[in-house]
């Protein structure tokens, strides 16, 4: 390969784009947006050239190879463009693995992913293999690549956007945690399409391989039914009764050795064990490394006790599905701060739990009126702000020792934040600034 044009001047776009300046390709990158300063001085500093502001399909056509980032749909008007042209599109993933030689264990689901796929790293961290972690967490398999190491095992978070164009891209040991509408906006509406794009993951494990699946998700055996897989397929259930042929999680049991609380960590955890024990770790080794796992940042994170409130950052939750598990989890009363870009949420899965748990929701987003209009007749105090310092003072001011206060906002982030990380991280500080003022 002589060429290659990399679309997106994001993590996946830098990274593929220094990986293919490593391998000595001609290498563009074009961004329809802003690129921002820290990855404009990365391109800068390797002698990348790039533009930003728009895609100039003179600059592109000529390339061997188009490199997608995520974040751009498979509608974008340049991928029409190259489409008619012939040109070869593959993700960033795709890309990457076209030079790597090592195995890989992969992980997406719509919930639970980050949480899975940092365990697995964790524990695979305790042996003596080398051990990378990518993908939608952390650093993008690309860039991975470009350090001068060479890993037993890559780990992989990957989502429905980083999958839907892989192509020779095959992963020894994978799981699908679940698949609930989330993204829907990018799919048409469409939940089969969405699943399909998770769907990949499953294709991808040859027949020698492994592919962990929830039994209790009832998508998954939609998927399987539509497009069954070769590879040698273990499921994994809540259920207590057993299930011929199905591996029962003793949730009891994993959460007693765990620091986590909630069945859905629980089952994350057995995952995450089960593909360590699939990799050659001794099922001794697996529970004990496990056992000081820290809580991921910004899913259910404990921030602060403040005159016996608990207040919980839980921003990852960016999609209805997310928010059942957090609500299930954290005991109430709850002060819920809900909002932020819909995805074309269906609320009504939360109804029940809102009505038994939350006295009160803060609207923490510029366009407040879905949640209201869901759940105007269930919660009688809704407030609706666009400042996090606010936001926290008025939970503080309704909230009363006992009760929740739980940043779950069921929505992406993007009206009032960057992503959200940024949005959790506003919210922890706004918490710290609540706490010195409460303080003077």
């Amino acid at each position: 390969m002589k060429s290659v044009v990399i679309l997106g001047g994001g993590e996946s776009g830098v990274g593929a784009s220094l990986l293919a300046k490593k391998k000595n390709i001609n290498v563009f990158v074009s961004d329809y947006g802003q690129i921002t300063d820290g990855y404009k001085k990365e391109l800068k500093e390797n002698n990348i050239p790039f533009e930003e502001r728009g895609h100039s399909i003179d600059k592109i056509i000529n390339a061997e190879l188009i490199v997608k980032s995520p974040g751009i749909p498979d509608t974008a008007e340049i991928l029409t463009k190259l489409r008619l042209r012939h040109k070869e599109i593959v993700s960033e993933i795709e890309f990457a693995y076209r030079f790597y030689d090592g195995k890989i264990m992969a992980i997406t689901g719509s919930n639970g992913k980050t949480t899975t796929t940092s365990m697995v790293y964790h524990i695979m961290s305790q042996s003596d293999m080398r051990i990378g972690l990518g993908g939608n967490i952390g650093h993008s398999f690309a860039r991975l690549l470009c350090k001068q190491l060479k890993y037993d095992w890559v780990v992989l978070e990957l989502s429905s956007f980083q999958l839907e164009n892989i192509q020779t891209f095959s992963a020894e040991i994978a799981a699908l945690l679940n698949i609930t509408p989330d993204h829907l906006d990018r799919y048409d509406q469409t939940l089969f399409k969405y699943a399909c794009a998770k769907w990949n993951l499953a294709l991808s494990v040859p027949k020698s391989g492994a592919l962990v699946l929830n039994h209790d998700d009832d998508w998954l055996k939609v998927m399987m039914a539509a497009q069954p897989v070769d590879s040698n397929v273990i499921g994994m259930t809540l259920q207590s009764e057993p299930i011929a042929g199905v591996e029962s999680i003793d949730v009891d049991s994993v959460l007693r050795s765990i620091k986590l609380k909630g069945s859905h960590n629980a089952y994350n955890a057995a995952v995450a064990m089960r593909m360590c024990e699939l990799a050659g770790m001794e099922s001794k080794v697996v529970k004990t490394a496990l056992q000081d796992f820290a809580a991921i940042e910004h899913r259910l994170e404990i921030v602060e006790v403040v005159d016996g409130v608990e207040l919980i950052n839980d921003s990852k939750a960016t999609n209805v599905d997310s928010v059942v598990v957090a609500l299930k989890a954290v005991a109430g009363p709850i002060v819920w701060v809900a909002g932020g870009v819909d995805k074309g949420n269906d609320y009504s899965a939360l109804l029940p739990l809102v009505r038994e748990k939350v006295k009160a929701i803060i609207c923490l987003t510029k366009n407040d009126v879905k949640i209201r209009t869901a759940f105007s007749t269930e919660v009688e105090q809704i407030i609706t702000t666009t400042d996090t310092d606010i936001c926290v003072r008025d939970c503080m001011a309704i909230a009363e020792k006992g009760d929740t206060v739980l940043l779950s906002p069921a929505c992406a982030s993007f009206d009032l934040y960057n992503n959200y990380e940024h949005r959790g991280n506003e919210f922890k500080n706004s918490i710290r600034k609540y706490i010195l003022g409460k303080n003077k």
